[in-house]
């Protein structure tokens, strides 16, 4: 029986997709990690990571390549775009974990699961509009605002990087959908 190769789940990263209100474009392969724990875990674990997590939910706290977004009471999204190479991810692996030591905590790693979608431009709020149930202008959503909410019938993490920039976090069994959905929007979101 032939090997089957495993397909990437976006074009290339980097590489816009076809929108004319925005430009929808995949992110490079990043390390990711659902943290859960008290207050001792999340400075150990902000202490390694290199990012002080922040302390409110629905907020993102980031410093170079490296994001720490807070999405509930106990739990935060790492997120590592720095960790290109193999040995990197293993390094922040082994980093975290002797930080955590003996501090009750939860550490998964989530970097296979999820992908990330840039969304930016003049329309993006709109156009994310079309299918996340949340009033994204920027008084409601300011920038540096994350929350786990739905894109249609995806779970997402959503977060707004800039005025006119987000970032989507979703599974990579739903990102074609997810992509395909927003591409056909913008195309809808041409101004007169």
């Amino acid at each position: 029986m032939p090997e089957i190769a495993r397909r990437p789940a976006l074009p290339a990263p980097g590489e816009p997709f076809p929108g004319v209100a925005v430009t929808l474009a995949p992110l490079p392969a990043a390390a990711r990690f659902v943290l859960r724990g008290d207050l001792a875990a999340v400075a150990a674990a902000g202490n390694a990571f290199g990012v002080a997590l922040p302390s409110r939910i629905n907020t993102a706290s980031t410093l170079g390549a490296r994001s720490a977004l807070m999405l509930g009471p106990d739990e935060w999204l790492l997120v590592a775009d720095d960790t290109s190479a193999p040995d990197a991810t293993w390094a922040l692996v082994r980093a975290l974990e002797s930080a955590l030591g003996t501090v009750p905590h939860s550490l998964v790693d989530v970097s296979h699961r999820q992908t990330a979608i840039r969304v930016e431009g003049h329309e993006a709020a709109l156009t994310l509009n079309a299918a996340v149930p949340l009033d994204l202008c920027e008084e409601a959503f300011p920038v540096g605002m994350a929350t786990r909410t739905i894109c249609e019938k995806a779970e997402i993490v959503l977060w707004r990087t800039g005025p006119r920039a987000f970032r989507v976090e979703v599974w990579r069994s739903f990102a074609p959908y997810v992509m395909d959905l927003l591409s056909a929007v913008s195309q809808e979101n041409v101004p007169d």
